[in-house]
């Protein structure tokens, strides 16, 4: 008889979207969290369970069964949001949770100045988005160390993906080329942030941090001229960082430059990247036609 498997998805975004057909194909019943009526009709389209929230606890009941938990939905101002809600119902499954995924960002790494760094890097200069990740990540941590639950951290950088990416950006007319000497960014391809995912869902080293991110971090305003070629348009024009009308979420984002080494997902998940770089990620997304 087939091992039991199931995913909650405490958050059923891009990310999740993408691992759920990997899953699907190895048997896991999956089921979801949602807010509304329509996102669980959508659910249920895909053949999956909505566990429709409150802002009250989650019964114990509504998780018998699952053995697999991603968690994909950010901390607000106030605070991790999920782990109240889910925390009792996680402790009344008697370690019978396999394995917890926690959907974090690189943010949590602060600046360094355009440096190489990696998961056992010190942290450096943090941001009020930053400090909040760090603190969701330690929430997650505790509650697996007291509940038995073998709780790995994901640190995502700049996610692109099909009909959301730089391509899209051009050809919709919202792309910016904001030159800052010495800026770069990572990011990494959805499909390669489901297959670490899946690499880690097959070999559970609790406690674990890894960096998801591409070989090649790069200047951003390269991204957007490379995408501008693909579609045979012009670039939009580049405009010094201390000139660009930036939101404050924008300009936070370029308060942090680092080079984030990825050896983590390849020598302990065995992952090889579909898309090493965004030439490639780009590229195949402008042939399949998905921006």
């Amino acid at each position: 008889m087939a091992e039991h498997k199931h995913m909650l998805f405490l958050g059923y975004g891009f990310c999740a979207e993408a691992l759920a057909p990997h899953l699907q194909a190895q048997g896991f019943a999956l089921s979801a969290t949602c807010r509304d009526g329509q996102k669980a009709r959508h659910l249920k389209e895909q053949g999956m369970t909505p566990l429709l929230l409150a802002n009250a606890p989650v019964d114990a009941a509504a998780l018998a069964g699952v053995t697999h938990v991603l968690v994909s939905a950010p901390p607000t101002l106030a605070g991790e949001q999920l782990l109240p809600l889910f925390e009792t119902a996680l402790w009344a499954q008697n370690g019978g949770i396999d394995w917890l995924g926690y959907l974090s960002t690189t943010g949590v790494y602060g600046d360094h100045a355009g440096a190489w760094i990696d998961e056992d890097t010190p942290p450096g200069s943090l941001g009020a988005r930053g400090q909040r990740r760090v603190e969701a990540e330690q929430a997650w941590l505790d509650l697996g160390a007291a509940a038995d639950i073998g709780v790995h951290l994901f640190r995502l950088a700049g996610i692109y993906g099909p009909y959301r990416n730089q391509l899209s950006a051009v050809k919709n007319g919202t792309a910016r080329r904001i030159n800052k000497p010495g800026q770069v960014f990572s990011r990494i391809h959805v499909d390669d942030i489901a297959q670490v995912l899946t690499a880690s869902i097959a070999r559970p080293q609790a406690g674990r941090a890894y960096s998801l991110c591409d070989d090649e971090p790069a200047p951003p305003q390269d991204v957007v001229a490379f995408a501008a070629q693909l579609l045979g348009l012009d670039p939009p024009p580049l405009v010094d960082f201390e000139e660009a009308e930036l939101s404050d979420m924008a300009r936070s984002f370029y308060s942090e430059n680092k080079r984030i080494a990825n050896a983590r997902i390849k020598t302990e998940l065995g992952v090889t990247l579909a898309y090493p770089d965004y030439r490639i990620g780009l590229t195949a997304l402008f042939e399949a036609g998905a921006y």
